[in-house]
């Protein structure tokens, strides 16, 4: 039998009628499992330790395109994975500190990750596109007197700090440059992507700042995609300029690895700083990720703790799961949540490697996507599946599709816009269709790649100082919150002199 969705005033009101008792109910654990799940959470708040020490180290963890909706679905991917359904839990959802974060920025309501990322690792609301500069600076951010927004990584750097960026896009891509490179453009990742008046006026693209950061003794790690914009179109990369910028890294000392053999090779003990560039463009999903082509997210994010770790005066590092973002703009959920489980193992390593008592580490997102999670799906119903509940007329009858009222099934997952609309009529959707690897979801307006969101995104925070993350925050907010958790001035003129 397939039945049309019933609102939870329906279901609500057959229960009340006497239709249904806790013994019919589908299996959703006993009401004595779930009041115990939740006495344990009591247990665990009222326990909580509030660190007001300074922070020694800060771990930012940043899951570009990271909406409330994919946190859900990931947890409950994760569950049907571990076998405990809606009950598992996110590794970084045991934190005791959360927040909502605003996302908006200098020009736009639904912003970008370039805006976005600015936001977070500089203080300063930026205009879309824009890379660590001011939203009133243009061609001038490129003079060599340019008052430019200080990253976290520079402002660690000046005070002797070790620094690491990990993410599983190209090390040039927005979210990873606004905490070495300044850019008017995000696009302006090798030279060749540069416009006439950008090198008319002195800007220098993004791969080449990386190489030439020379704030206090430099990034220590560097770990990622990307490497065509680091080498010339004679070598496979895109430079037009004719410069090896990899070998040039490696001229100063530097070591450099391209391969997983490579960088499960380094010894983290050493002093050497050390680029990882391990595809030409983004590393690849989750999903389809070969461990002999590319370490996992996790892998890399171990290897960064264990090597900053070595400098006594604290570390810095930001970890980033970007292709999260580039799986919800195509509309693909499945690639979406398995790299968000990459990401909570990242978070999980992280953990059985830190004090708590010394590193911050605060979990969060640039921004949101369009990603929808609704249509009164049953308990232990697949969350990439195609929703089914059980008739609440008929209290412990199956599972059932429900339909829309063209009478056709539909999925708890899908997106407002991008590609792949729902058609008015058609040939219905099937379980093999939808939870294929390759499925994606349907949206409601037609657009050629699925957009952010303007929504606020959530942020967890764990160990000294968490408890001032909370409440509803700007987005900016978070940087000065780390800062001062570091012990660094709040003044802007103190905080960059410093």
């Amino acid at each position: 039998m397939r039945i049309k969705s019933f609102g939870p005033a329906v279901v609500l009101g057959v229960f009340l009628a006497g239709a249904a008792s806790a013994a019919t109910l589908q299996d959703t654990g006993s009401d004595s499992d779930n009041w115990q799940r939740a006495r344990a959470e009591l247990d665990r708040r009222m326990a909580v330790d509030v660190r007001p020490q300074q922070a020694r180290n800060v771990i930012l963890f940043i899951a570009d395109g990271m909406s409330i909706p994919t946190i859900s679905a990931a947890r409950i991917y994760g569950g049907e994975r571990a076998g405990d359904g809606e009950t598992h839990t996110l590794s970084f959802e045991a934190f005791p500190s959360t927040a909502l974060v605003r996302t908006y920025n200098a020009d736009a309501q639904v912003a970008d990750s370039a805006s976005t990322a600015t936001a977070l690792v500089t203080g300063h609301k930026t205009r879309s596109g824009a890379i660590s500069v001011r939203a009133d600076q243009f061609l001038d951010a490129c003079a060599p007197d340019a008052d430019l927004p200080p990253s976290l990584v520079e402002l660690a750097e000046r005070r002797g700090l070790a620094t690491g960026i990990v993410s599983t896009a190209r090390l040039t891509h927005a979210t990873p440059a606004t905490l070495y490179a300044h850019s008017l453009i995000r696009s302006w990742e090798a030279d060749s992507d540069m416009r006439p008046e950008g090198v008319a006026a002195g800007c220098v693209d993004i791969a080449a700042q990386l190489l030439a950061f020379d704030e206090g003794d430099g990034i220590e790690l560097a770990l990622g995609g990307g490497r065509a914009r680091f080498l010339p179109e004679a070598e496979g990369g895109v430079r037009a300029d004719g410069r090896n910028l990899i070998a040039e890294w490696q001229a100063h000392d530097r070591v450099a690895v391209t391969d997983a053999a490579g960088f499960r090779a380094l010894d983290p003990a050493t002093g050497a700083p050390v680029l990882g560039l391990f595809s030409d463009s983004h590393m690849a999903y989750e999903a389809d990720r070969s461990a002999a082509d590319e370490p996992s997210l996790a892998e890399m994010t171990a290897f960064a703790i264990d090597r900053l770790s070595q400098n006594e005066d604290g570390y810095v590092l930001m970890v980033e799961a970007g292709r999260v973002d580039h799986a919800h703009h195509a509309t693909n959920a499945y690639r979406a949540l398995t790299d968000m489980q990459a990401f909570d193992a990242a978070i999980a390593a992280v953990l059985g490697r830190v004090d708590l008592d010394e590193t911050l580490i605060v979990v969060t997102a640039d921004h949101g996507h369009t990603m929808t999670f609704s249509g009164y799906p049953g308990r232990g119903n697949p969350i990439l599946g195609l929703v089914r509940r059980a008739n609440p007329y008929e209290p412990g009858s199956e599972p059932q599709l429900t339909l829309d009222e063209s009478g056709r099934p539909y999925t708890t997952l899908g997106y407002q816009n991008g590609p792949n609309v729902r058609p008015h009529e058609g040939e219905p959707l099937d379980d093999e269709t939808v939870m294929a690897p390759d499925y994606h979801q349907e949206t409601a307006v037609e657009l050629s790649n699925e957009t952010h969101s303007g929504a606020d995104v959530a942020l967890y925070a764990n160990g000294p100082r968490a408890h001032w993350f909370g409440g509803s925050i700007e987005q900016n907010t978070v940087f000065h919150l780390i800062s001062a958790a570091l012990g660094w001035g709040q003044d802007e003129d103190e905080t960059a002199a410093e």
